[in-house]
């Protein structure tokens, strides 16, 4: 699925703020290759539903087996060997005997420290892939996850290994089987080495992603074929807030445009959001954030919410904004599906021109048959002669007002809100009253 910076920025996929990104909330990784390979994979959704429902199987062969992920692979050390490599050593011997171990201990002290040191961390890290090896390799492991565990097989099947067979511990090792050991670690395992652990960072991921659907109760959206665009959710809700109000909503090739209206703070953007993470997450092949979900493939997800204006090109916030509608018509003017979010339309300009504005590029998006439009408004006012419109679902999110304070249910409702308190919401605030008493 196409994705951009801009919808990846809108989304919260990455923010430097961690309680405020997806990407750290399911980052679950062990290393920092892990890391590396995540963030790659959330930035290049997938682009066929076979590649989706096979990661969707590995994620559920992996939580199998999340209690015996081997703990003893950690970051410090693959970063131990990589510094392993990285530093000068006096020659280590790959076949001593008894007395060349002892007297490589005793005549190169500082040297042996750093190679024993090093040896336990590849000790760990080969062990450790050997375990996973053999845990995930079954007869029901997913083709993808079989051909790197396959790969990482064969590479852990070198006779020189054979060396730390049956042992549980580093420490285990004689000096003698700990210098053989580093010896073909260092002059003959390290093209082999890094080859592993690139393995690994991608297991990582996975193993991250599995995580993140246990721990957050996450459901494998179902996936289905059709010649038009299809998404059905039930009890949707955006992962980042901590008591999240749930939603339904189908879309289809009858309605396939929903026009959201309702006060400042009713939820609109939560909203807008929400159904953007799900269709995101999905792709990703990840479970997603509500009780069920039913879609069609799409070819790609575009978002207008938090447009910037460019003070180093000397684009206004309108002018962006209205870049942003222009890239977003040429994309899904190409046949292909598109889910586009949209949220408060032209907010750069005067409530007529808005108005204006708004109504013809919604006329001109309704036509589009074979894509999912989510559009939010404050100008309810237009929502009259959009009705002509039979593909367009009017819905709302209801305020109420209680003597000095407002109340939100985020509830979505089937209508149009025609409610405005800006200035009400600036009156509780005492923002009139301290202007007053300037």
């Amino acid at each position: 699925m196409e994705i951009d910076n801009t919808t990846l920025e809108d989304l919260s996929v990455f923010h430097p703020e961690e309680d405020l990104s997806l990407f750290d909330k399911y980052d679950h990784t062990r290393t920092s290759g892990g890391r590396d390979m995540l963030r790659r994979l959330f930035v290049r959704p997938l682009k066929s539903t076979e590649s989706i429902r096979e990661t969707q199987e590995i994620l559920k062969t992996i939580a199998k087996h999340h209690d015996e992920w081997p703990q003893r692979i950690s970051n410090g050390s693959i970063m131990m060997l990589h510094k392993f490599f990285e530093t000068a050593v006096d020659a280590i011997p790959g076949h001593p005997s008894g007395t060349d171990a002892y007297l490589y201990k005793f005549l190169h002290g500082p040297d042996y420290g750093l190679v024993k040191f090093s040896a336990g961390h590849a000790f760990d890290f080969v062990t450790g892939m050997q375990q996973i090896t053999e845990m995930l390799l079954k007869e029901d492991c997913p083709p993808l996850l079989e051909k790197n565990l396959r790969r990482a097989q064969d590479i852990l099947n070198k006779p020189h290994l054979e060396e730390i067979a049956g042992y549980e511990k580093a420490e285990e090792l004689s000096i003698r089987k700990m210098l053989a050991f580093a010896s073909f670690v260092r002059y003959h395992f390290k093209n082999l080495l890094f080859e592993l652990i690139d393995i690994y960072s991608l297991l990582d991921a996975w193993y991250a992603m599995s995580v993140a659907v246990e721990r957050d109760n996450l459901v494998f959206p179902e996936f289905v074929e059709s010649t038009s665009p299809v998404l059905q959710l039930n009890g949707l809700y955006h992962p980042l807030l901590r008591q999240p109000v749930p939603y339904n909503i189908e879309l289809n090739e009858n309605k396939n445009f929903l026009f959201l209206t309702g006060a400042n703070m009713a939820g609109k953007s939560t909203f807008i959001k929400s159904v953007g993470v799900a269709i995101y997450l999905a792709h990703l092949g990840m479970g997603v954030p509500a009780n069920s979900m039913k879609l069609t493939l799409f070819d790609g997800l575009i978002t207008n919410i938090n447009v910037k204006d460019n003070i180093v090109k000397g684009e206004s916030y309108f002018y962006s904004e209205v870049t942003r509608v222009k890239n977003t018509v040429l994309k899904v003017t190409d046949g292909r599906k598109w889910m586009v979010l949209i949220d408060e339309l032209f907010k750069g300009t005067n409530i007529q021109d808005a108005m204006k504005c708004s109504t013809a590029v919604i006329n001109g998006l309704v036509r589009v048959k074979d894509s999912f439009f989510v559009l939010s408004t404050h100008l309810y006012e237009i929502s009259e002669d959009l009705k002509q419109h039979k593909n367009i679902d009017f819905r709302y999110f209801e305020t109420e007002v209680k003597g000095d304070k407002l109340e939100f249910s985020y509830h979505l409702k089937e209508g149009v809100s025609n409610d405005r308190l800006g200035y009400f919401i600036l009156k509780s605030e005492k923002v009139i009253d301290l202007l007053e008493n300037i």
